[in-house]
This record gives structure tokens, sequence and C-alpha cells, in this order.
């Protein structure tokens, strides 16, 4: 049986980030490779059930193995990776008995995974780590959560004595853009509830995250020679920097943490005639999270009446809601994990999720899906590393889940 390292490192080779500015279904055609071996790998562990649909999501059955009828269960993670930075030509590298130092990635462009920068790291000194080669993204968001319910799955197959429901797996493309429940056949997949294996450092249990908006914001200027420009050009560019320094300041994500709210702004591309700023809105509170919505409009308005004409258009896009509101009346399914990470001796760190998971929209579709760590950390980026002691915990975590349910449900 291969462990969760091996199936990690596999996983990673596949680039599959998602791109928002497509309209197909998957966003990107290179997600259903990685789709199409994990089927592979299902079939050839003798799941029931298994399927892809032309969207690219993957389902699959382990059978129960008791005699009374209990709830099916699912894990659900996600195949995309982030498009925020590369996930092409990924080379991890196993840095083992870490000395709680500097680690250097890249030592030909300079790049240090630095302890002055990411503190926490230190807390794993003695322990193995998986990090980039300071090139590109890890993908152990969501690759790493595949990997430990696939280890997880396997293991519980090699071991009938552990005794469990029908437990559903689930993998979906398009996470990282808002996308991923979009063509999620709740009723195909057939669980009573669900957790997505999605989180970060060990411990992480979540049941609130962001609701979430993306702003598309266009600004359109007017171009002449800059000899003959006093009193016709009108720079985009720099109308854009005023709506930026509008925003407030201090309600960045480098400025903010817990349930601060904030304005991201993700991407700019422009020159003098047309820039576009594509932004994300998040806040836990549903009445500060429309407060903000509506401040990027009023904002951009004030410019417009500024230069007396429509130089800038906004157009917001809801993403997910906060799933605390249906997570509560389902409580169970979180007090299940929480005895889950006790019993494998790891401490619960119930938090906000500072983001979002399927989850939060799969919970508002009729499936209960808090979420679960999958032990990384620094997602998204050149500096994202995984503890391998945090995968094995949390395919513990995934069993004993399997496991307790049969017993309490």
């Amino acid at each position: 049986m291969e462990n969760v390292v091996g199936k990690l490192l596999r996983y990673v080779k596949f680039d599959t980030s998602s791109d928002e500015e497509s309209n197909t279904v998957p966003s990107t055609s290179k997600q259903l490779k990685l789709a199409g071996q994990l089927s592979k790998e299902l079939l050839r562990f003798k799941m029931k059930d298994v399927s892809l649909d032309e969207n690219g999501y993957v389902m699959a059955t382990l059978p129960g193995n008791i005699e009374k009828s209990v709830p099916a269960i699912g894990f659900i993670a996600h195949m995309d990776t982030s498009p925020e930075t590369s996930g092409r030509d990924v080379n991890p590298q196993i840095i083992e008995n870490y000395n709680g130092e500097d680690v250097i990635l890249n030592k030909k462009e300079n790049i240090v995974l630095s302890v002055k920068d990411f503190p926490e790291i230190k807390s794993y000194k003695g322990k193995t780590l998986i990090t980039t080669d300071g090139t590109t993204l890890l993908g152990a968001d969501d690759k790493a959560g595949i990997a430990e319910i696939m280890t997880a799955v396997e293991y519980l197959i090699e071991h009938p004595e552990i005794k469990h429901g029908d437990i559903k797996i689930g993998f979906t493309p398009d996470e990282e853009i808002g996308r991923g429940p979009d063509h999620f056949d709740v009723k195909k997949f057939n669980a009573e509830f669900a957790y997505t294996i999605d989180g970060g450092s060990i411990g992480e249990l979540e049941f609130e995250n962001f609701n979430a908006a993306s702003a598309k914001i266009t600004v359109s200027g007017r171009n002449v020679h800059p000899g003959e420009a006093k009193g016709k050009m009108i720079n985009s560019m720099l109308i854009a920097g005023e709506f930026i320094n509008m925003l407030p300041k201090d309600e960045i994500p480098a400025a903010t943490s817990g349930y601060d709210g904030f304005y991201h702004l993700v991407s700019m591309k422009g020159d003098v005639d047309k820039t576009t700023l594509n932004y994300i809105i998040r806040d836990f509170n549903q009445e500060k999270f429309d407060r903000r919505k509506k401040l990027v409009e009023k904002y951009a308005n004030e410019i417009n009446k500024k230069y007396n004409k429509d130089v800038m258009k906004v157009h917001i896009s809801e993403q997910y809601k906060n799933m605390k509101e249906k997570i509560e009346s389902a409580k169970y399914t979180v007090d299940i994990a929480f005895q889950a990470m006790k019993e494998v001796e790891v401490e619960p760190k119930i938090v906000p999720i500072r983001g979002g998971t399927d989850g939060a929209r799969l919970s508002f579709m009729g499936l209960p899906t808090p979420n679960i760590f999958t032990g990384g950390h620094n997602f998204h980026g050149k500096f994202e590393y995984i503890p391998v002691f945090a995968m094995e915990k949390a395919v513990q975590v995934i069993i004993k889940i399997a496991e307790i349910a049969a017993k309490k449900l």
C-alpha cells in the first residue's frame, strides 16, 4: 500500500490550476487528467459506483461492513490548485529531521523559507517537511486532502476489522475559483453529511467561513500622444490608483486576522486606455459584508462623478456564504470530528476559515460539510509546505470519523 506521502508526490506532478477567466467546465481541461487518474485508482481499490462525469467530478462508494443501517458519510477534496502561482512542473523537496532554521528552497534564486517570516515553522523541528523548490506552489491545497482520503480508504479496505457504514468519496474541480459545487450532484453523492479535507495546520476543525464575493472593476481611459495630452488624456491606470487608495488601507489580508474582513486586490492589468482590477471581498458578518460591497460601488460612483463620465464600471459576483447557520443545526458533524481528533491524539482547534471550501456551498445545498485540516501551511504560493506527520494524522482522523459515525449514528 502506497503511503500518503507517495500519493501526494504523484498527485502534485499533475498541473491542475484553475482559470477564473474561463467559461468551460472544468475551467481547465488539464484537471481532467488528474480526475482520470483518481478514477482508475478507485476502480483498482474495487470501490463501488466509481464515476467521472463530463464536468470533471469524481465520485465513488466504499460499502459499509456492518449489519445495522447507518447514515452514509462523505469525504471531499478538490483537484484544482490556485491560479495565483504556477502549478506546472512542481518539484517537491523533502526535508528530513528539520533543524528549526531557515530552509533554502532555491539556492540559485536565493529563495528562502525563513523562520523570521514564517515563525510557526519552528514548531516542526525534528519533523519531516515537504516543501516547494521555490519556483511553484506545492499543491497540498488540496492534493494533500486527496492523498489523505485515498490513503484512508485504502487502509479501511485492507483492515475490514474496522467497522464502518457506507463512505462516499468526492473529488471536485474549480474550488479555487469558487465554482467547486456548481455541478456537484448532492443527490447522486447520497451522503447524510460530509467533510472537506481542505484545512490548514494540524488540528483545524472549521464550520464558519467568510461570506465571499468577487469584484471586477474596469477603468476606461483615453490615450493621446503625451506631447499633446493636456486636457485630453485620461490615464486609466492613475484612476485605478485613486480607487485603490480610497479603500481602507488597514483592511487587507496582510493587516487582518480572526474574524476581520478585508478587500483583496488579487490582480491588476492595464495601460492608458484600459485597466482591470480584480478584487475579492470577504467578511464573516453578513451586514458588514453587504456594506463592503456597497462601499466598492460608492467609491466607483464618486470617481465617475469626479470625471463627469462613466470611466469606472463594477461587476460584483457572489461566491459563497458563511456555512455556520447550516452547520449549527447539524452540530453532531463537528462533535464527531472533534472526538475523532481527540482519540488519535490531535488537539482540535476550532477556528473560522479565512477563506472558503466546497463545504460552504454544499452545506446550503443540503449536505452539511465541516472542514478538517490537511496539515499544510502557506497555501497558494512558493513558500507552501506540509509536515509529513500532520498528513498521517489527517489519515487517522478520517478513519476514526468513519469508525465513530458507525457506532454513534
